[in-house]
């Protein structure tokens, strides 16, 4: 039951979604597709993928404990606080602390964790900031 329940707000996720790509107002200078095209195919493929788990549902499944939930909602807690703070501590310090966390939540040792925060921030960076030139939030260290 839950799966089709999950499909059901999929749907109309799904729906909306492709609504609102609708509405997108057509620039006099775009190219030939336009801006719609790329979103109403996003939307069609949520739709299609959440219908099929409407109609074949898995057996109805093991839900965590408590423990575990909370462990989700700190999880995602730390994700709403890392985009607050993008701007202020600037990429490379606001994803290494989320790395990081991140990292010592799915079981690494605190060390490596923070070895992975580090070493996950600063690749990020080189490969989207200095190899593709992708413009990043900068912190109070101006990277």
């Amino acid at each position: 039951m839950s799966d089709r329940i999950f499909g059901g707000f999929g749907i109309v996720i799904a729906a909306i979604y492709i609504w609102q790509a609708w509405l997108t107002p057509e620039s006099f200078m775009s190219d030939p597709i336009g801006p719609k095209t790329f979103p109403i195919i996003v939307g069609v493929i949520l739709a299609v993928a959440s219908l099929v788990i409407v109609l074949m549902p898995d057996a109805e499944p093991d839900w965590p404990q408590a423990k575990s939930l909370a462990e989700i909602a700190v999880s995602a807690c730390l994700l709403f606080a890392y985009a607050y703070f993008l701007p202020v501590l600037g990429f490379v310090i606001a994803t290494m602390i989320a790395a990081g966390f991140l990292s010592w939540r799915l079981g690494a040792p605190a060390l490596k964790a923070a070895i992975a925060g580090v070493c996950i921030s600063v690749g990020i960076y080189v490969v989207f900031h200095l190899v593709l030139g992708l413009h990043l939030a900068t912190g109070p260290l101006g990277i």
